[in-house]
């Protein structure tokens, strides 16, 4: 999320769960942001995955900061290709901004990955995604898409928008509601995603593939 890092993200979900995620056949890894000017902060440095113009559906995508960072991860992926994890084996997601992150950087670089998650995300009312995927016959990673119905900075209205865009334009997507849910992250959340997880990467596969 807008100006967290890799290790606050972990140490927040070991507090939700009383113990890491951590699973027995699976890396998980925590990335941070590098810190640039955030322009609803007024261009105060923020750890940000892209700049917006401001926290909206209705406005146009940074989309200079959206791809430089695509360029940055994609490294990120392309060292785990490189110690043997193939691609179908790799799963990116994030929260809130985190998500927004994942779901260009999966559905318009990477769409051989074998699946995304979103919590309490969102993607703008003309995204390159949607641009991207509409020019897209290939089978594509499923999206796991998570949002609490109280959600008073990235609205519910959003996500569940960009969960209908997302499944008319071919991705196979899951939407699941949190009645009362802000802007945050809760137990059932993180126990349904670890789930999803397992069903995505199950350690038999894994076990073959050595």
């Amino acid at each position: 999320g807008t100006g967290d890092t890799g290790q606050g993200a972990r140490t927040w979900i070991k507090q939700i769960l009383n113990q890491d995620m951590a699973f027995q056949h699976i890396k998980v890894i925590y990335p941070t942001a590098p810190a640039r000017p955030y322009t609803p902060m007024k261009g105060a440095f923020s750890t940000v995955w892209f700049d917006r113009y401001k926290i909206s559906n209705e406005c146009p995508e940074h989309i200079e900061s959206i791809d430089s960072m695509c360029r940055g991860l994609t490294d990120l992926i392309n060292d785990e290709v490189k110690n043997g994890i193939a691609k179908n084996r790799i799963l990116i997601g994030g929260f809130s901004m985190g998500g927004g992150m994942a779901m260009h950087l999966a559905y318009r670089f990477h769409q051989d990955l074998a699946g995304v998650f979103a919590l309490s995300s969102f993607l703008n009312k003309d995204s390159a995604v949607y641009q991207t995927l509409k020019k897209t016959k290939s089978i594509l990673p499923e999206l796991f898409q998570c949002h609490g119905t109280a959600d008073e900075l990235v609205l519910y209205s959003w996500g569940e928008e960009t969960n209908k865009m997302l499944k008319s334009l071919g991705v196979s997507t899951s939407l699941h509601t949190f009645p009362n849910l802000n802007h945050e992250l809760n137990r059932t959340e993180i126990e349904k995603l670890k789930t999803w997880i397992l069903n995505k990467l199950p350690i038999e596969a894994a076990e073959t593939n050595e």
